[in-house]
């Protein structure tokens, strides 16, 4: 790796090596203003997580950053930051607010960005069996890391494939609606309707113009429906926010199988008959099976194991595929073979499309105070395997890499390498996997 990104190294584990001592306690779980001197469950809570990335990306060919061609780029970026407001404020009425912003980088519009995530308030019918919410919410489907809870990820980004329509039809995977959630005995349920956003106010990241393909329709969408559901084997997990966890590091054993749902119909729309401009709608279908294991192997040492896999059927209509990559370092090609070719730059793979998606995540935290006062380590890796419709190849991309948990998941330092695929299109216009492309991330994370 480059020099410049060595340095950054050096000087981000001398800032969290002097930050760990500091950290206090009281604040592990966020600040707490108890509502009810008598009753703990009553309370106005503040949180905050920051996400703060240096790496250096080898990016796909032909990528240009602002005209110009770049084919390796360093840089740094506000992956996540977030601010919550929420709680109970009494025994029936719950009520959650999130603001904050995501990849703010080099190429970001300044003084712009941050949004609401969350705006959300609930009311249980039922305490613990029946509670209905409205507003802005993330209630989703099909997986369990539809939305997940960022300041607990278990590896280092979340995967996207399962944030299915993130910024097309949402707002960052939120949308406004109503929802119900509870549990009945150890099956925990969470069910949603919501209004799409139209596609005409995404950002346009990864959309294509209408073809013989599906696309995201412009037409006044209707209704979505989605719906998640856990059999909770062990420990019950909270479902008083839409966040999912990625890991309790011990703090709970775990066992969940998943299954879910996402629905929308016409969502999508192609050309039946190019020439004829001859345009269907198709609807969005999406399912998904998995399992999600988290829990101590030796509560004396203080060591975990942490273990995910999901199976998903997305059906998005005709040939549908999505190319986009995370905080994305460059914004043009220069290739203009297709509209596919346009998007794939800077750190870009076909994330999403009609077809099959296995994904596979695991985390082993190792024994508490391995640094005395420093922490410990956890090693991490995830593989995303797809067998989309419109790719000639199978796609997959896989991460490894290591935290270094300095308090739990309130700070931690990450290193973390992603090996991608590039695809492109072939002379007969099949979609080909020419090479792969690496991208190395140093993060810092805070959160309480």
């Amino acid at each position: 790796m480059k020099n410049n990104l060595r340095v950054i190294t050096a000087l981000l584990c001398c800032i969290v090596t002097n930050a760990h001592a500091q950290f206090p306690d009281k604040l592990k779980n966020g600040l707490r203003y108890y509502t009810d001197s008598k009753d703990s469950s009553r309370y106005i809570g503040f949180g905050m997580t920051a996400q703060l990335w240096a790496r250096n990306t080898s990016n796909n060919p032909y990528s240009l950053v602002q005209g110009t061609p770049q084919n390796n780029t360093t840089d740094f970026s506000i992956r996540r930051i977030r601010f919550v407001l929420s709680g109970a404020i009494s025994d029936r009425v719950n009520f959650f607010v999130q603001f904050g912003q995501n990849s703010l980088n080099y190429l970001s519009a300044r003084k712009a960005g941050s949004f609401f995530h969350d705006a959300t308030a609930d009311y249980a019918i039922v305490k613990k069996h029946l509670s209905v919410g409205v507003g802005l919410n993330g209630f989703n489907g099909p997986s369990r890391f539809a939305n997940a809870s960022v300041a607990s990820i278990a590896v280092l980004d979340v995967p996207a494939y399962q944030e299915v329509t993130n910024d097309t039809y949402d707002q960052n995977v939120r949308r406004l609606g109503m929802y119900m959630k509870g549990k009945l005995g150890k099956l925990d349920y969470r069910l949603s309707v919501g209004k799409p956003f139209v596609i005409q106010t995404a950002s346009g990241s990864g959309i294509e113009p209408i073809n013989a393909n599906a696309v995201f329709s412009t037409r006044p969408p209707a209704m979505n429906t989605q719906g998640y559901f856990m059999y909770q084997f062990l420990d019950q997990e909270s479902n008083f926010s839409s966040g999912t966890t990625g890991t309790y590091l011990g703090r709970k054993k775990v066992f969940n199988i998943g299954a879910g749902f996402n629905h929308q119909k016409n969502a999508m729309m192609r050309y039946a008959d190019v020439a004829l401009k001859d345009t269907v709608g198709e609807a969005i279908n999406l399912f998904a099976v998995d399992v999600f294991y988290d829990a101590p192997v030796s509560e004396e040492k203080g060591t975990a194991y942490n273990f995910y896999a999901s199976f998903s059927r997305y059906n998005y209509g005709t040939g549908f595929i999505r190319v986009a990559g995370a905080d994305n370092p460059a914004n043009g090609s220069y290739n203009t073979g297709s509209t596919f070719s346009k998007l794939n730059f800077g750190n870009a793979f076909p994330v999403i499309g009609s077809g099959n998606v296995a994904y596979l995540q695991t985390a082993y935290k190792l024994k508490d105070r391995l640094f005395g006062n420093q922490g410990t380590l956890q090693p991490f890796a995830d593989l995303q395997y797809a067998k989309y419709d419109r790719l000639s190849d199978r796609m997959y991309v896989f991460d490894i890499g290591l935290h270094w948990l300095l308090y739990g998941n309130n700070t931690k330092l990450t290193l973390n390498y992603q090996n991608r695929p590039y695809f492109e299109q072939d002379a007969n216009g099949a979609l080909v996997q020419r090479s792969r492309r690496g991208e190395l991330v140093l993060q810092y994370q805070l959160s309480f």
